[in-house]
């Protein structure tokens, strides 16, 4: 059963669909044979060591029942370095793939499934401006709505200020993005942004088991918290990327219930980024940044695959509406085999067009993790009609991020004269139709 997919059962019973998936996502799929060969060294010392403790306490005899409780004992230490083994190796089996996921190598072979332009002439092309447009860094540093030299100053690289109409902008933005939230039946919520280590293991932020500063790009925190005690806490803090982590870990270790579901929730947050997987990439302008704004939607379903898919569509689909409201030129791409992260079952992303910088950005993504983050998690579900305990699914997406929308305005909505006209959607946040 497909809710089974990441318990050690349905890998033994489906490891070459498993490895299958781990070639098409550029994994190495040597990790499933290898975890099998564990795993059956695993049981066998867990066979061994449950029929040495019942021998133990069938004895009567006290020297062999010594010997034996010094042979169990030895197992045990034995069964404790490849649970850690075996443990290591299961946080590096990915999710299997949605049967209509293209399959391709990396990024260049996703597939665009759909594309919406403002006012289109058949062409399917964003429009093209009577002058030559700028770029969102000279935009907003004329009008004095964006300093990136005193962002640097203060912030260091990748640092920026938003200032003036652009604060106003920016949280309009925002703002908007929750009320359509709330239009839509989800829940807002404004979660925590310092978080402890279970939340982003859980949800598949680290590679591995632990936290790696060269691969993972969050941010720990260096100053220990105190506990309510006054003692010294031994617990790592970590800033998250999206508040998506910390809406799902809220029900970590929870039974719910199937009339429950689906669970929709919406946050804000400030979002944190060490990109260093992208050194040397957009190193001007806000495009990419270590620090944001963004509403994140997530939600929780019963473990029914068609449902959930159901469920992924209509996030994309809120994501749509809201990028036709702002009026800004977008695509949708369906990600293919190669750029899919481990935990994915399906993805998509949702690209604006930014005139200034000639490109399309990635203003959104929406995934489907079936239940590999709320195995991590142990979020749980009571089937009210079998009474049956199921994982529940867990699915995210992307509402609107701060930069890359406000850099899609900025550069789609600019005139001749260097002003720019402010979405019509937006202008009660703004307080005026022009900014400039």
């Amino acid at each position: 059963m497909i809710h089974d997919m990441l318990d050690i059962k349905f890998i033994r019973e489906n490891a070459a669909a498993i490895k299958d998936a781990a070639a098409k996502k550029n994994l190495d799929p040597k990790v499933i044979d290898e975890l099998l060969e564990v795993d059956a060294r695993r049981r066998e010392l867990m066979t061994s060591s449950e029929a040495l403790r019942a021998e133990q306490k069938k004895t009567q005899d006290r020297e062999t029942g010594l010997k034996l409780k010094e042979q169990f004992k030895e197992q045990e230490e034995k069964l404790k370095l490849i649970e850690k083994q075996f443990n290591g190796l299961m946080v590096r089996v990915p999710n299997i793939i949605s049967p209509d996921t293209p399959v391709g190598k990396d990024e260049s072979e996703n597939k665009e499934v759909f594309r919406w332009i403002p006012d289109d002439d058949g062409s399917h092309e964003p429009k093209k401006f009577d002058f030559t447009p700028k770029d969102h860094m000279a935009l907003g540093t004329s009008l004095d709505i964006l300093d990136f030299e005193k962002g640097t100053k203060v912030g260091g690289f990748r640092g920026y200020y938003v200032k003036n109409e652009g604060v106003l902008l920016v949280m309009g933005i925002m703002m908007y993005a929750i009320q359509k939230m709330v239009e839509k039946g989800f829940k807002p919520m404004i979660p925590p942004t310092l978080v402890k280590e279970f939340v982003l293991f859980g949800t598949g932020y680290f590679k591995g088991t632990d936290y790696d500063p060269e691969v993972d790009e969050i941010y720990e925190i260096a100053t220990s918290d105190k506990e309510a005690t006054g003692e010294k806490s031994a617990e790592k803090k970590f800033l998250v990327g999206t508040s998506e982590p910390s809406l799902l870990a809220y029900y970590s270790d929870e039974v719910l219930k199937s009339d429950q579901l689906p669970i929709k929730n919406a946050g804000y947050s400030q979002c944190y980024r060490s990109e260093i997987g992208s050194y040397g990439k957009d190193v001007k302008g806000m495009y990419r940044v270590h620090e944001f704004m963004k509403v994140e939607q997530v939600v929780l379903a019963e473990a029914d695959v068609e449902a959930a898919n159901k469920l992924q569509e209509e996030m994309v689909a809120i994501s749509g509406e809201m990028h036709q409201e702002l009026g800004l030129p977008y695509r949708r791409l369906a990600i293919c085999t190669g750029d899919l992260g481990a935990g994915k079952y399906k993805q998509y992303d949702t690209e604006a067009w930014l005139p200034g910088m000639n490109r399309w950005a990635e203003t959104g993504s929406a995934s489907n993790f079936l239940d590999w983050q709320s195995r991590r998690l142990n979020v749980k579900y009571t089937d009210t009609k079998t009474g049956e305990k199921k994982y529940v699914y867990m699915l995210n997406n992307t509402a609107l991020p701060s930069p890359r929308v406000f850099i899609a305005i900025l550069e789609n909505y600019q005139t001749k004269d260097g002003k720019i006209a402010v979405p019509e959607a937006l202008q009660k946040y703004v307080g005026k139709a022009v900014i400039g």
